[in-house]
């Protein structure tokens, strides 16, 4: 799988992180079939190995799901089993390395420079920019791409529709979404109003694919 190329295809990447396992699951099935083409499904998330697992079966081979929040050699091997495509990480873990020689593509965490050299050194695909609001959103990613403009970045945390459109204009390889597009679906929210934040969400994606 190259996630690269899904990102620069799709640039939307939804987090799902949910209370309620029926409800994520739920979300993630929507989200797929509304056309959301890359979806993580957090650890931290209810009953997350069996989510994935049974997204995977409902969807098939085709659907690009990952895992968020995966922190240990152990958690990528069982997102793995679950039927995972790629690793997200919030940080440099001892998955990263775990998920390489399992041969899945890694979307590792950083937030400095020095943590983004650091991520890419052991071998990232893309770098996660988490949380990216906490040091100014877009202004911040634009001046951390300065010094690094061939590493693919993703920022992640904090992003909103208009900031979903700013980052993609400024040129990073694709944004993860998480509450302002899953709402409280994966809680038990409202599908319908998902379905909605995903149509909003994906024009703007669209506007940037490649």
């Amino acid at each position: 799988m190259d996630l690269l190329a899904l990102l620069r295809e799709r640039r939307l990447l939804a987090i799902v992180r949910g209370r309620h396992a029926e409800a994520s699951l739920e979300t993630v099935l929507t989200l797929a079939r509304e056309g959301v083409g890359l979806i993580e499904v957090s650890l931290t998330s209810d009953k997350a190995l069996d989510v994935i697992s049974r997204a995977r079966a409902e969807l098939g081979p085709e659907a690009v799901l990952g895992a968020g929040t995966v922190l240990t050699a152990g958690d990528a091997r069982d997102v793995r089993a679950a039927g995972a495509d790629f690793v997200v990480t919030p940080g440099l873990a001892d998955s990263v390395r775990a998920a390489r020689d399992l041969g899945m593509p890694t979307l590792v965490g950083a937030l400095t420079p020095s943590e983004v050299i650091a991520a890419w050194a052991a071998g990232a695909d893309a770098v996660k920019v988490f949380p990216a609001s906490a040091l100014g959103g877009p202004d911040y990613l634009r001046a951390l791409r300065a010094p690094f403009p061939d590493v693919p970045l993703v920022p992640v945390g904090g992003v909103d529709e208009d900031s979903t459109r700013r980052y993609l204009n400024d040129g990073v390889i694709g944004v993860g979404v998480g509450k302002p597009l899953i709402g409280d679906a994966a809680d038990g929210g409202d599908l319908d109003a998902l379905r909605i934040r995903i149509h909003t969400f994906r024009q703007i994606a669209e506007e940037f694919a490649r």
